[in-house]
């Protein structure tokens, strides 16, 4: 009996464990109608870090229909946009060490996927995040909440 008390206590542990590390893990899609396939993405408020994949379901390219996923305070998505154009396809539209910016992949085209990890040192539950794709002319159709619960 004892023995198999142990085993389910180690099970359970194991299983708890993962269950918390894909509490931390996001995936996102887009595609070449300028659509994300969620509207709202959140994470515990024990996620240190987080890693997103961003998947670009459509099929044409980048430089057409680009998407990246941009993180930031929602207050600030309208500045950060603007600023991300004059940044460029080179800096995959966001402006260089822009520090109103928590997190941002690079822009990727139809069949594409790209993954980032992020810290969620300074970001709390009382404030309101959005996240968007800052590729020119995209950011007020491709946006969602980000939560930290």
């Amino acid at each position: 009996m004892k023995i198999i008390k142990k085993v389910v206590v180690t099970a359970l542990c194991i299983s708890a464990f993962h269950a918390s590390a894909n509490d931390c893990e996001l995936r996102i899609e887009s595609n070449d109608m300028m659509q994300f396939s969620e509207k709202t993405l959140s994470v515990p408020e024990k996620c240190e870090e987080v890693k997103l994949t961003l998947v670009h379901t459509g099929k044409l390219a980048a430089a057409v229909m680009g998407h990246n996923w941009v993180l930031t305070e929602k207050k600030n998505v309208k500045a950060v946009a603007s600023d991300g154009m004059r940044a460029g396809v080179k800096n995959s539209y966001v402006k260089p060490d822009d520090p109103r910016v928590f997190a941002f992949t690079p822009v990727i085209g139809g069949g594409e996927s790209t993954s980032i990890t992020f810290s969620t040192k300074g970001m709390s539950k009382n404030k309101e995040y959005n996240f968007f794709c800052s590729f020119p002319g995209h950011f007020a159709i491709m946006k969602g909440a980000f939560k930290i619960i």
